[in-house]
Protein backbone atom coordinates (compact mmCIF):
# COMPACT_ATOMS: atom_id res chain seq x y z
CA UNK A 1 0.00 0.00 0.00
CA UNK A 2 1.43 3.55 -1.03
CA UNK A 3 0.05 6.93 -1.69
CA UNK A 4 -2.18 6.73 -5.10
CA UNK A 5 -0.66 8.30 -8.78
CA UNK A 6 2.29 9.09 -6.41
CA UNK A 7 4.69 12.12 -8.00
CA UNK A 8 8.10 11.95 -8.56
CA UNK A 9 10.26 11.56 -5.74
CA UNK A 10 11.94 14.48 -4.45
CA UNK A 11 15.36 12.41 -5.65
CA UNK A 12 15.83 9.86 -8.33
CA UNK A 13 15.98 6.40 -7.23
CA UNK A 14 20.00 4.59 -7.56
CA UNK A 15 20.11 1.74 -9.38
CA UNK A 16 19.60 -0.52 -6.07
CA UNK A 17 15.96 1.21 -5.77
CA UNK A 18 12.33 0.08 -6.98
CA UNK A 19 10.56 2.57 -8.70
CA UNK A 20 7.77 3.77 -6.52
CA UNK A 21 4.74 3.32 -8.55
CA UNK A 22 2.23 3.27 -5.90
CA UNK A 23 1.97 -0.49 -5.45
CA UNK A 24 3.83 -1.13 -2.63
CA UNK A 25 5.84 1.24 -0.64
CA UNK A 26 9.65 1.49 -0.52
CA UNK A 27 12.43 2.98 2.12
CA UNK A 28 14.30 6.20 1.68
CA UNK A 29 11.82 8.58 0.03
CA UNK A 30 10.55 11.44 1.69
CA UNK A 31 7.15 11.76 0.27
CA UNK A 32 7.14 7.21 1.05
CA UNK A 33 7.96 8.13 4.47
CA UNK A 34 4.53 7.90 6.26
CA UNK A 35 3.39 4.58 4.46
CA UNK A 36 6.66 3.08 4.82
CA UNK A 37 6.64 3.66 8.75
CA UNK A 38 3.18 2.62 9.05
CA UNK A 39 4.00 -0.84 7.63
CA UNK A 40 7.32 -0.65 9.10
CA UNK A 41 5.41 -0.55 12.32
CA UNK A 42 3.90 -3.72 12.29
CA UNK A 43 7.12 -5.78 11.45
CA UNK A 44 8.67 -4.49 14.39
CA UNK A 45 5.59 -4.96 16.30
CA UNK A 46 5.37 -8.63 15.31
CA UNK A 47 8.97 -9.75 15.05
CA UNK A 48 9.11 -11.43 18.29
CA UNK A 49 6.67 -13.62 16.94
CA UNK A 50 9.44 -15.24 14.31
CA UNK A 51 12.30 -15.14 16.54
CA UNK A 52 14.37 -18.13 15.86
CA UNK A 53 11.89 -19.85 13.50
CA UNK A 54 11.49 -20.60 9.78
CA UNK A 55 9.76 -17.74 8.29
CA UNK A 56 7.79 -17.32 4.87
CA UNK A 57 7.18 -13.82 4.15
CA UNK A 58 4.12 -13.97 0.91
CA UNK A 59 4.35 -10.81 -1.17
CA UNK A 60 7.45 -9.36 0.46
CA UNK A 61 7.29 -6.59 -1.94
CA UNK A 62 10.82 -4.48 -1.96
CA UNK A 63 12.17 -6.74 0.93
CA UNK A 64 12.99 -4.41 3.76
CA UNK A 65 10.62 -6.21 5.94
CA UNK A 66 11.97 -9.80 5.16
CA UNK A 67 15.18 -8.72 6.06
CA UNK A 68 14.32 -6.64 9.33
CA UNK A 69 12.64 -10.53 10.07
CA UNK A 70 16.49 -12.17 9.24
CA UNK A 71 17.68 -10.03 12.10
CA UNK A 72 15.97 -12.82 14.73
CA UNK A 73 14.19 -15.64 12.55
CA UNK A 74 16.61 -19.09 11.86
CA UNK A 75 15.29 -18.75 7.91
CA UNK A 76 13.43 -16.32 6.18
CA UNK A 77 11.76 -17.15 2.56
CA UNK A 78 11.19 -14.31 0.40
CA UNK A 79 8.21 -14.99 -2.14
CA UNK A 80 6.95 -12.12 -4.76
CA UNK A 81 4.93 -12.54 -8.14
CA UNK A 82 7.09 -9.18 -9.48
CA UNK A 83 10.41 -10.99 -10.99
CA UNK A 84 11.86 -7.60 -10.90
CA UNK A 85 10.74 -7.28 -7.13
CA UNK A 86 12.65 -10.63 -7.05
CA UNK A 87 15.66 -9.82 -8.71
CA UNK A 88 15.87 -6.24 -6.02
CA UNK A 89 15.53 -8.31 -3.08
CA UNK A 90 18.62 -11.04 -4.15
CA UNK A 91 20.35 -8.21 -4.38
CA UNK A 92 19.90 -6.05 -2.07
CA UNK A 93 19.44 -8.63 0.66
CA UNK A 94 21.02 -11.30 0.49
CA UNK A 95 20.09 -12.89 3.86
CA UNK A 96 16.77 -13.70 2.51
CA UNK A 97 16.12 -16.70 0.79
CA UNK A 98 13.88 -14.87 -2.06
CA UNK A 99 11.93 -17.09 -4.49
CA UNK A 100 9.86 -16.37 -7.40
CA UNK A 101 6.20 -17.89 -7.19
CA UNK A 102 2.51 -17.16 -7.26
CA UNK A 103 0.73 -16.58 -3.67
CA UNK A 104 -1.98 -19.15 -5.14
CA UNK A 105 0.24 -21.90 -5.04
CA UNK A 106 2.93 -21.87 -2.91
CA UNK A 107 6.26 -23.53 -3.90
CA UNK A 108 7.12 -24.28 -0.52
CA UNK A 109 6.53 -28.23 0.94
CA UNK A 110 3.93 -29.15 3.64
CA UNK A 111 4.92 -27.84 6.56
CA UNK A 112 8.22 -26.09 5.36
CA UNK A 113 7.91 -23.14 8.01
CA UNK A 114 6.67 -22.12 11.33
CA UNK A 115 5.77 -18.62 10.56
CA UNK A 116 4.08 -17.03 7.59
CA UNK A 117 3.98 -13.32 7.24
CA UNK A 118 1.71 -11.41 4.71
CA UNK A 119 1.41 -7.60 5.43
CA UNK A 120 -0.60 -5.11 3.24
CA UNK A 121 -1.13 -7.60 0.36
CA UNK A 122 -3.79 -9.82 1.04
CA UNK A 123 -6.20 -6.77 -0.54
CA UNK A 124 -4.11 -7.49 -3.62
CA UNK A 125 -5.73 -10.65 -4.47
CA UNK A 126 -7.96 -12.56 -6.20
CA UNK A 127 -7.89 -15.39 -4.62
CA UNK A 128 -7.77 -14.99 -1.02
CA UNK A 129 -9.51 -17.94 0.30
CA UNK A 130 -7.33 -20.24 -1.75
CA UNK A 131 -3.94 -18.57 -0.63
CA UNK A 132 -5.06 -18.49 3.11
CA UNK A 133 -5.47 -21.90 2.57
CA UNK A 134 -2.30 -22.19 0.89
CA UNK A 135 -0.54 -20.53 4.00
CA UNK A 136 -2.60 -23.42 6.40
CA UNK A 137 -0.88 -26.16 3.92
CA UNK A 138 3.23 -25.14 4.41
CA UNK A 139 2.95 -24.07 8.16
CA UNK A 140 3.58 -26.57 10.46
CA UNK A 141 1.55 -27.97 13.44
CA UNK A 142 0.72 -24.52 15.78
CA UNK A 143 2.16 -22.38 13.08
CA UNK A 144 0.94 -18.58 13.02
CA UNK A 145 -0.46 -16.72 10.52
CA UNK A 146 1.00 -12.71 10.94
CA UNK A 147 -1.44 -10.63 8.29
CA UNK A 148 -2.21 -7.46 8.10
CA UNK A 149 -4.30 -5.14 5.61
CA UNK A 150 -6.05 -1.69 5.56
CA UNK A 151 -9.21 -1.50 7.10
CA UNK A 152 -11.77 -0.77 4.25
CA UNK A 153 -13.95 0.31 6.76
CA UNK A 154 -11.21 3.49 7.04
CA UNK A 155 -9.19 3.00 4.02
CA UNK A 156 -12.26 3.06 1.31
CA UNK A 157 -14.93 4.74 3.30
CA UNK A 158 -18.43 4.26 1.75
CA UNK A 159 -17.31 3.06 -1.69
CA UNK A 160 -17.54 0.26 -3.40
CA UNK A 161 -14.71 -0.37 -5.36
CA UNK A 162 -11.40 0.02 -3.55
CA UNK A 163 -10.05 3.76 -3.50
CA UNK A 164 -6.29 2.33 -4.56
CA UNK A 165 -6.13 0.87 -7.94
CA UNK A 166 -4.42 -2.18 -7.48
CA UNK A 167 -6.56 -3.65 -4.64
CA UNK A 168 -8.82 -6.01 -5.47
CA UNK A 169 -10.65 -6.77 -1.90
CA UNK A 170 -10.30 -5.17 0.95
CA UNK A 171 -11.67 -6.34 4.21
CA UNK A 172 -13.27 -5.09 7.24
CA UNK A 173 -12.31 -6.79 10.77
CA UNK A 174 -15.13 -9.35 10.48
CA UNK A 175 -14.62 -9.94 6.62
CA UNK A 176 -10.49 -10.92 7.70
CA UNK A 177 -12.11 -12.97 10.30
CA UNK A 178 -14.01 -15.00 8.49
CA UNK A 179 -11.65 -15.34 5.69
CA UNK A 180 -9.25 -16.85 8.32
CA UNK A 181 -11.38 -18.88 10.66
CA UNK A 182 -13.09 -19.83 7.35
CA UNK A 183 -9.59 -21.34 5.86
CA UNK A 184 -7.98 -23.35 8.20
CA UNK A 185 -7.13 -21.10 11.15
CA UNK A 186 -8.19 -19.85 14.47
CA UNK A 187 -8.12 -16.28 14.97
CA UNK A 188 -5.60 -15.34 18.49
CA UNK A 189 -5.90 -12.16 18.49
CA UNK A 190 -7.21 -9.35 15.93
CA UNK A 191 -5.17 -5.70 16.36
CA UNK A 192 -5.84 -1.93 15.05
CA UNK A 193 -3.09 0.60 13.74
CA UNK A 194 -4.34 4.28 14.85
CA UNK A 195 -2.20 7.37 15.03
CA UNK A 196 -0.42 8.34 18.09
CA UNK A 197 0.02 11.64 20.23
CA UNK A 198 2.40 12.98 17.11
CA UNK A 199 0.08 12.01 14.42
CA UNK A 200 -2.87 13.84 15.47
CA UNK A 201 -0.83 16.73 15.89
CA UNK A 202 -0.07 16.85 12.29
CA UNK A 203 -3.59 15.62 11.63
CA UNK A 204 -4.89 18.51 13.15
CA UNK A 205 -2.32 20.50 11.28
CA UNK A 206 -3.09 19.63 7.80
CA UNK A 207 -6.55 20.10 7.36
CA UNK A 208 -7.23 17.48 9.80
CA UNK A 209 -6.43 14.26 7.93
CA UNK A 210 -2.31 14.27 6.93
CA UNK A 211 -3.39 10.82 4.84
CA UNK A 212 -5.51 13.05 3.07
CA UNK A 213 -3.52 16.15 2.23
CA UNK A 214 -0.82 13.83 0.78
CA UNK A 215 -3.57 11.65 -1.36
CA UNK A 216 -5.04 14.80 -2.53
CA UNK A 217 -1.25 16.02 -3.76
CA UNK A 218 -0.32 12.44 -5.66
CA UNK A 219 -3.90 12.39 -7.11
CA UNK A 220 -3.65 15.86 -8.76
CA UNK A 221 0.79 15.03 -9.01
CA UNK A 222 1.04 18.95 -7.73
CA UNK A 223 3.80 19.92 -5.76
CA UNK A 224 4.24 19.10 -1.85
CA UNK A 225 4.53 22.50 0.66
CA UNK A 226 7.36 22.40 2.55
CA UNK A 227 5.82 22.15 5.88
CA UNK A 228 3.59 18.23 4.61
CA UNK A 229 7.05 17.12 3.51
CA UNK A 230 8.68 18.13 6.66
CA UNK A 231 6.18 16.50 8.49
CA UNK A 232 5.93 13.64 6.85
CA UNK A 233 9.31 12.96 6.61
CA UNK A 234 10.08 13.35 10.31
CA UNK A 235 7.38 10.15 11.02
CA UNK A 236 8.85 7.23 12.66
CA UNK A 237 7.03 4.19 13.49
CA UNK A 238 6.92 5.30 17.31
CA UNK A 239 3.99 7.77 15.87
CA UNK A 240 1.34 4.54 15.37
CA UNK A 241 -0.63 2.50 18.26
CA UNK A 242 -1.11 -0.82 18.10
CA UNK A 243 -4.13 -1.38 19.59
CA UNK A 244 -6.06 -4.94 20.64
CA UNK A 245 -9.68 -4.67 19.19
CA UNK A 246 -10.83 -5.69 23.31
CA UNK A 247 -8.88 -1.53 23.79
CA UNK A 248 -10.46 0.48 21.25
CA UNK A 249 -12.84 -0.05 18.51
CA UNK A 250 -11.34 -2.01 15.75
CA UNK A 251 -13.62 -0.26 13.19
CA UNK A 252 -11.99 2.92 13.78
CA UNK A 253 -7.81 1.52 12.30
CA UNK A 254 -6.41 2.42 10.18
CA UNK A 255 -4.99 -1.04 9.35
CA UNK A 256 -6.06 -4.61 10.77
CA UNK A 257 -2.86 -6.89 12.04
CA UNK A 258 -4.30 -10.83 12.56
CA UNK A 259 -2.36 -13.31 14.68
CA UNK A 260 -3.85 -16.70 13.54
CA UNK A 261 -2.99 -20.04 14.45
CA UNK A 262 -3.32 -23.24 11.86
CA UNK A 263 -6.21 -25.06 12.92
CA UNK A 264 -4.84 -28.96 13.70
Amino acid sequence: MSAISPRQPSAEPTSDVLPLTGERTIPGLAEENYWFRRHEVVYEFLAARCAQRDVLEAGCGEGYGADLLADVAHRVIGLDYDESAVAHVRSRYPRVDMRHGNLAELPLADGEVDVVVNFQVIEHLWDQGQFVTECARVLRPGGALLMSTPNRITFSPGLDTPLNPFHTRELNALELTELLTDNGFELEAMLGVFHGPGLLERDARHGGSIIGAQIDRAVANAPWPADLLADVASISTADFELLDAGVRDIDESLDLVAIAVRRD
